[in-house]
């Protein structure tokens, strides 16, 4: 398994959030090119950044800072945020980002992430999907996890069946460091081996990278617990490998 340490970023800032909420944001205070950097030295060859001010606006907002970040020497890019058009990903994968996180766009127009598949193929996108347990039915949530979709996990992948990224975050889990939720990803690894999961929301100590590689997970993304210094990058990266 890969870890994915990750950078939420507000304005430049690099922050966390409780559960997607704004008004619950802590502030690290660090320069998202030193913390890239910092990665990259404790042998971090990927990492995920989200442009949460994109996220909310639906709009791109720190697209060009992703740009600047995608340079030599500093881990490959997963990049989230506002994604709307083929252009806004092309800029991405012109500038040396490897892959393209779509969320909101998949749940709002189905027929243009289609085209995004058609145009760049599944190995360069992520189909990201933050879900709610409702009976133990994994149900999608949308418009910054404030509304449900309707449709749950398993419709949306029989939609989308040619995606082989898919990004999964447990909304209650979400930088609560309560651990992650171990049943639900293994049921997605089981039912979907052709899908490369990546696991998100809730890691709080290296033992849980163990397990989520242990249920099939092939990367993890990993904020709060690295940035409140739970464990090291260097750290979470053996554990991951195994």
């Amino acid at each position: 398994m890969i870890l994915l340490p990750a950078i939420d970023l507000v304005g430049g800032r690099c922050v966390r959030l409780a559960q997607g909420d704004f008004d619950r944001e802590t502030d690290y205070s660090a320069d998202p090119a030193d913390a890239l950097s910092g990665f990259a030295e404790s042998g971090a060859a990927e990492a995920h950044l989200v442009d949460l001010d994109g996220a909310r606006a639906r709009a791109p907002r720190q697209h060009d800072l992703f740009a600047a970040l995608a340079a030599p020497g500093l881990p490959k890019l997963q990049v989230a945020g506002g994604f709307r058009t083929a252009d806004q990903v092309a800029q991405m994968l012109d500038a040396g980002v490897a892959r393209v996180v779509i969320g909101s766009l998949a749940l709002d127009d189905p027929a243009a992430f289609d085209g995004l598949l058609d145009t760049f193929g599944a190995d360069q996108l992520v189909l990201a999907l933050d879900v709610r347990l409702d009976g133990g039915v994994p149900m999608v949530a949308a418009h910054g996890w404030t509304t449900d979709s309707g449709q749950s996990l398993d419709e949306m992948l029989a939609r989308f069946a040619r995606v082989r990224h898919l990004l999964v975050t447990d909304i209650a889990r979400d930088g609560m460091l309560s651990g992650p939720n171990l049943p639900l990803m293994r049921a997605i690894a089981d039912r979907y081996p052709q899908i490369a999961l990546q696991a998100s929301g809730g890691v709080a100590q290296l033992d849980d990278l163990a397990r989520l590689a242990a249920a099939g997970a092939a990367r993890a993304i990993v904020g709060k617990a690295i940035w409140e210094s739970r464990f090291s990058v260097a750290q979470g990266v053996s554990r991951a490998r195994g």
